[in-house]
């Protein structure tokens, strides 16, 4: 299975820390490889943020009061994606990143700048793919599907990250927590002594593809130039620089 996916998908084995298939005891050991040092450098600038996965970029760019863009004819609420209208009041006219991980990229998620890991909050849902096609067809996709939204004391203010589960994708795994996420009802966690990371540290990953959505607040980043939508991108690689004050 793990040869005809490799075949299938063209994934870049020589980038993983073992190459050789006899290494990995079932699929989802191969799913969730580790990288070898240095194939994903993180961008050394001190301003800079960066991409927390390998991917394709989606949509990114200005939160229109507290609309986001899923596709050219879907917007989607923040509080929809939160499940936390106070939370949601944090990120109006804010900026947003969704990033795609086909199933042929690496599936680690990594922070995009330092931070501090304060609360979480599961929402359990629907499984549907993430995939553009999906994204063009179902309202409300990634408000409706499992998620895990991460809130981090930055240097930019508050930034969130969101694990958006998909199809086969029945578990969010992070470094704090020795078992998949899962909850029949909207779960929310505050840490009472906050997680610190650092720029490039992995925070979990995904056991099938899936979707990773970042938000900031309002005046707090700027987008590179370069960046548009179903650009291919790589962890660690700049997408926006903090904002001079």
């Amino acid at each position: 299975m793990i040869t005809t996916f490799i075949k299938k998908y063209q994934v870049n084995i020589s980038e993983a820390v073992y190459t050789g298939l006899e290494a990995y005891p079932h699929f989802n050991s191969f799913f969730t490889r580790h990288l070898r040092s240095g194939t994903r450098p993180i961008a050394a600038n001190p301003h800079a943020i960066v991409s927390p996965a390998d991917g394709s970029i989606s949509q990114f760019g200005h939160i229109e009061k507290d609309l986001l863009i899923q596709a050219k004819k879907f917007n989607f609420k923040l509080e929809q994606l939160l499940a936390d209208q106070t939370l949601a009041t944090k990120f109006l006219n804010g900026e947003f990143f969704t990033c795609y991980l086909a199933p042929k990229d690496y599936h680690r998620v990594h922070m995009p700048l330092a931070g501090k890991l304060i609360k979480t909050i599961f929402i359990p849902g629907k499984l549907f793919s993430v995939n553009e096609e999906t994204a063009l067809n179902v309202p409300n996709l990634f408000a409706r599907n499992e998620r895990l939204v991460c809130i981090f004391e930055t240097a930019a203010g508050l930034m969130a990250m969101i694990f958006v589960g998909a199809m086969l994708v029945g578990s969010i795994k992070t470094v704090w927590q020795d078992h998949p996420h899962t909850a029949k009802k909207v779960s929310p966690n505050d840490f009472s002594e906050p997680l610190e990371f650092q720029k490039g540290d992995e925070v979990g990953h995904f056991q099938m593809g899936s979707t990773i959505i970042l938000l900031f607040q309002q005046n707090t980043i700027r987008w590179q130039n370069f960046l548009c939508t179903l650009l291919p991108i790589k962890m660690g690689q700049t997408i926006a620089e903090l904002e001079q004050k």
